[in-house]
């Protein structure tokens, strides 16, 4: 079991493959933990260095008192990198994870040399639209908004499937404490400046079918970097990872291949 403490704070990580292998970071969607990723990983090239965390507040790690900002999620995944010695590695972010990639590939370049932004923007939403929902999960507990939460997850076809039920008991299984105080952060968040000022490789994969992040808003905020590509995958809604994982996965290994990390 690997973990690090930052400002009091444990954070849960796992990694797999060569020391000094080319490394991948990922980062997960708010409302689910490190096994977002599970279902990409058997299609991913042999010989990557692959880590994965969860967020504060999701999965094993701890569940500090929120809310939280922004800049903690940052320093949490800076943490788990530098526990690692990560340098150079290619950071996967999806909805929130995409943000904290944002913010990360800014305050430590040394980091990152390029990123996925799936799913994510630079802004997501605005402040009453977090509020709303920070004040339904505290009234009614994370069922109450389950099911309203898995319509903009998923694509039709996924959503009507056996498929669905162990994503729904992930979701319904985070801390309301830990939820909602990532709900604060990203309410809070704005990266439009400072992603403006990136300029390393960057793919954006977006679903067609995502009720939380629509196309349009991934594409806006990958074109505020210069050279950036988009992946439009379709029938898909917000973890196309987990609908389409064969998909997914040749996206990333050909920005892999094509900015020479493989």
């Amino acid at each position: 079991m690997a973990e690090v403490t930052r400002d009091g704070v444990t954070l849960y990580y796992e990694h797999e493959g060569p020391v000094g292998g080319p490394t991948v970071v990922f980062s997960n969607s708010l409302g689910t933990t490190l096994h977002l990723w599970d279902p990409i990983l058997p299609y991913l090239p042999k010989g990557l260095r692959i880590l994965r965390y969860d967020m504060r507040g999701h999965g094993k790690s701890d569940v500090p008192d929120g809310p939280y900002t922004m800049g903690q999620l940052i320093s949490d995944a800076e943490a788990v990198c530098d526990a690692c010695e990560v340098r150079d590695a290619i950071f996967v972010g999806l909805s929130v994870g995409g943000m904290v990639g944002q913010g990360l590939a800014v305050k430590r370049p040394d980091l990152i040399r390029g990123l996925v932004l799936s799913c994510t923007a630079a802004k997501i939403g605005n402040s009453a639209f977090w509020q709303d929902r920070i004040a339904l999960i505290h009234h009614g507990g994370m069922t109450a908004a389950s099911n309203q939460i898995m319509e903009r997850w998923f694509g039709r076809d996924f959503y009507n499937s056996p498929a669905l039920a162990p994503w729904q008991a992930m979701f319904e299984a985070v801390d309301v404490i830990g939820y909602t105080g990532v709900c604060a952060a990203i309410a809070g968040t704005d990266f439009y400046t400072s992603t403006s000022g990136l300029r390393i490789p960057t793919l954006g994969i977006a679903g067609t079918e995502d009720g939380s992040t629509p196309p349009d808003l991934v594409r806006e905020t990958v074109d505020l970097i210069p050279g950036s590509q988009l992946a439009l995958m379709r029938r898909v809604g917000h973890l196309p990872c987990v609908e389409q994982p064969e998909t997914y996965a040749g996206h990333l290994t050909g920005f892999l291949q094509s900015v020479g990390h493989i």
